[in-house]
């Protein structure tokens, strides 16, 4: 038992000894048996007239259960008067955990017991009247001792029991989020029915359903490596898509905060698809602040999905920056892709001709590349890309040469002009040829 309990455990057999003392217990046992019916009716009425919580939750086990513990209190102070040791107020530990589990709020439990001091105070006070104790002023005074250190302790007691356990329910559903995102983003078995039970159960098995993936790091990367700025990601995160109806999911992965977006794709066969969920979200993360970097996948139909989505979600990130803070990976152009996709491929293995390319453009001050692009912005005409450049079309005519012994390709062909510019926007792309 935690040291603020006993010493309240303490407090509260002090106060029994008091009313031995002054003649109420046990002479007062008879009385509050003979009415117990009562008081118990009055302490139900006073808490549900004063704490509107009880009549306007929706769970219907709140009442009975209410109900039921009103009963043990009653039994509880009958068996102190009849003189029963203090016992561990089990009873009221178990409600607690229960409130914890329905998630009704704790600020009720304890208006409830608030309500009940007066009740119990009566009731005790009158029975003791009854017994007729030589000094009744005495007894007054030791009774109502006696209902506030009782309301203490139970106060203390159902306090520290519902927080213990909201901690540990909130740590299992936690660990259960955990589960389920790594379940959805890992892939899996579709046939494992422990999976399968798992995904039912949280509803991610329901049909006509869009799912996206989102993932995002603040603008300085090493920054999550700090948990609380994680935290603060995601809370950020949460609400900002507050003001919407959507599915979340949201987890720390890879170093990255990660979110599992969904939501009802259609009502039914015979009704209008909604809005793309990526598009949805788009303006909504954009109220994030210029410190956060952020990634949307497209949507896809189903979980199974989930993999292709984080792959998209992470692409689409390595594309924002300072002036373009939120992508989605459905805006990107294809030639980017490409880019992004090849570039690491012609780091590892560039062609001979790239890396030549490559030095000469350093050493001409880009202008090889650069007549390249102009070439392909005036649809491969050479007088035209020699207007673009304010050069005498010989001079374009002497670098398509440069290019050409340098490379083998020639700049005035479509698929020659192709390779030797992907290849320039891979080297550019952050990752140059050598």
């Amino acid at each position: 038992m935690p040291p603020h309990h006993e010493e309240g455990n303490r407090s509260f057999s002090q106060v029994l000894v008091w009313l031995v003392s002054a003649g109420v217990l046990p002479q007062a046992s008879h009385a509050l048996r003979a009415s117990m019916q009562d008081a118990g009716r009055a302490l139900r009425d006073a808490v549900l007239t004063e704490v509107p919580a009880f009549a306007a939750s929706g769970n219907p086990e709140i009442l009975p259960t209410f109900s039921q513990h009103v009963d043990d209190h009653m039994r509880q102070i009958l068996r102190l008067f009849d003189g029963g040791e203090v016992g561990p107020f089990e009873f009221v530990r178990q409600h607690a955990r229960l409130r914890a589990e329905q998630r009704f709020p704790l600020e009720a439990v304890l208006h409830a017991y608030r309500c009940g001091h007066l009740i119990l105070s009566h009731w005790i006070r009158n029975a003791a009247t009854k017994c007729s104790p030589a000094n009744l002023e005495g007894a007054i005074s030791a009774v109502a001792d006696f209902a506030i250190e009782y309301t203490n302790l139970v106060s203390s007691i159902a306090t520290s029991e519902y927080v213990a356990h909201t901690r540990l329910l909130a740590q299992a559903e936690g660990d259960l989020r955990t589960e389920l995102l790594n379940i959805l983003l890992s892939g899996y078995d579709e046939s494992d029915a422990r999976v399968a039970r798992l995904l039912r159960r949280a509803g991610y098995l329901d049909q006509r359903q869009s799912y996206c993936v989102a993932v995002a790091q603040p603008v300085n990367a090493a920054e999550m490596e700090n948990p609380a700025r994680a935290q603060r990601i995601v809370n950020a995160i949460t609400d900002a898509v507050a003001g919407i109806s959507l599915r979340k999911l949201a987890g720390v992965r890879d170093n990255l905060v990660t979110f599992i977006f969904s939501d009802r794709r259609r009502q039914s066969g015979w009704t209008a698809p909604q809005a793309n969920l990526a598009e949805r979200l788009h303006p909504l993360l954009l109220t994030l602040g210029p410190s956060v970097l952020v990634g949307i996948s497209a949507d896809h139909p189903s979980t199974s999905f989930a993999p292709r989505a984080l792959h998209e979600a992470r692409i689409a990130l390595d594309f924002a920056d300072h002036a373009n803070r939120v992508i989605g990976f459905s805006t990107l152009r294809l030639r980017s892709l490409l880019v992004h996709h090849g570039s690491s491929y012609l780091q590892s293995a560039p062609p001979a001709w790239a890396s030549a390319l490559a030095s000469a453009d350093v050493r001409a001050e880009g202008i090889l590349v650069q007549t390249l692009r102009a070439i392909a912005d005036a649809d491969m005409n050479v007088q035209k890309a020699a207007r673009l450049l304010r050069k005498h079309p010989n001079t374009v005519y002497a670098r398509i040469e440069r290019i050409r012994e340098l490379t083998g390709l020639d700049g005035q062909r479509y698929c020659d002009l192709t390779e030797l510019l992907l290849a320039a926007d891979c080297w550019q792309s952050g990752n140059p040829v050598q």
